[in-house]
């Protein structure tokens, strides 16, 4: 009974969480997996609901992000190549600028 009586009173304080309590536990909320959508404080706050629903927007913009196609494995070993031979280019130029 004890338990039962914990979990009550664990249901009653969501219910009555103010805007400040649901925002500092909304990442564990959402970090759980649990549609926090259904939460009960979401019922009475539409400014939390607003929160909710822009979070979930930029989730979901930072899903299509990571899909977005990755650069090939030497890109970077190309661009390295590419500004020593520039540097290399450029340290013949001034040798034979010097030579003149």
């Amino acid at each position: 009974m004890g338990e039962e009586r914990n979990s009550m009173d664990s249901m009653d304080s969501m219910d009555s969480m103010d805007c400040r309590e649901f925002q500092a536990h909304l990442a564990d909320l959402i970090g759980s997996g649990q549609d926090a959508r259904n939460h009960p404080h979401l019922k009475e706050c539409p400014l939390c609901r607003a929160l909710l629903a822009d979070l979930e927007t930029i989730a979901e913009a930072a899903r299509q992000l990571l899909s977005a196609e990755q650069p090939k494995e030497d890109l970077w070993d190309r661009i390295e190549s590419a500004i020593q031979k520039e540097k290399s280019e450029e340290g013949k130029k001034e040798k034979a600028e010097e030579g003149k």
